[in-house]
């Protein structure tokens, strides 16, 4: 696919976070924003979906494991069609479909309820583990956040999915740095990320995560590497797109206000959720 036609996807997706956190009051725009190109790869040039059949058995699946950046997923799935955007605007609302964190039940799309750090990516095992039992060639890709590596579990699920050779399976780590207490060598220090996944027997790639070909020939090698699963470990600002959020843990969880969101609408130009 075109790169400024994923370059177009990714802007609306990031006007879309801004507008639907804005609507909502709460939530966590800067690390929806550093995953956004990303997701934008996912959907709209490297993951098989059909959008007509959320639960289509062949289908690949995505687990968003750090759950509180469901707003770039929501903005994702809806760009994609799987709801309409008018449902953006609900966000967080009493008994509307989209809630703080992604919920399986209720929202087309989403594969795994997630939210307690860790839980996705050992969700993601499961599924990529259930796909080689079944035979089946679908593929599993996880998001996780950097803080989110503090967890133990994702170094159990590391050791479980390098154990089961499972080379359907590819992570990709959002490595913006920064959490909410602040940057993450200062709270607890994940570093040298690359080197503790590949010591857990793990293919990994190191990219820029908003460089949308890096991104698309990372997931090319993952598909190409048989054996073991992929780490691929995205450098990512976090707020990128929005000058005044950008590496900045102020935006962590707190949503714009009118003047930020006109702002930053200004920035990012394109065409979003109006």
């Amino acid at each position: 696919m075109d790169c400024n036609l994923l370059n177009q996807k990714a802007t609306a997706i990031r006007r879309n976070i801004i507008e639907m956190l804005y609507e909502a009051g709460s939530g966590h725009p800067g690390g929806s924003l550093s995953a956004t190109d990303i997701l934008a790869v996912l959907y709209f040039h490297e993951m098989k979906i059909d959008v007509q059949n959320p639960k289509w058995e062949e289908r690949d699946r995505f687990v968003l494991s750090k759950g509180h950046a469901a707003p770039v997923l929501y903005a994702a799935l809806a760009e994609k069609g799987f709801f309409p955007k008018e449902e953006l605007k609900k966000l967080r609302k009493m008994g509307a479909m989209l809630q703080g964190h992604p919920e399986m039940k209720g929202t087309p799309g989403v594969e795994m309820s997630t939210g307690s750090l860790g839980q996705g990516f050992s969700s993601s095992c499961g599924m990529a583990l259930a796909g080689k039992i079944d035979k089946k060639d679908y593929r599993v890709y996880a998001l996780l956040g950097d803080g989110e590596l503090q967890e133990g579990i994702v170094w159990e699920t590391a050791m479980a999915s390098a154990h089961h050779k499972l080379d359907n399976l590819t992570a990709i780590i959002d490595y913006n740095k920064l959490q909410i207490d602040g940057p993450n060598a200062e709270v607890m220090g994940v570093h040298p990320v690359v080197d503790k996944f590949e010591a857990f027997g793990w293919h990994v790639i190191e990219i820029d995560g908003h460089s949308l070909e890096e991104i698309i020939n990372a997931f090319q090698e993952a598909r190409n590497t048989k054996g073991k699963p992929t780490m691929i470990v995205a450098n990512t600002i976090k707020g990128k797109g929005v000058s005044f959020m950008e590496n900045s843990v102020d935006w962590h969880g707190n949503a714009p206000k009118e003047d930020d969101k006109i702002r930053a609408l200004e920035e990012l130009g394109g065409e979003g959720n109006d």
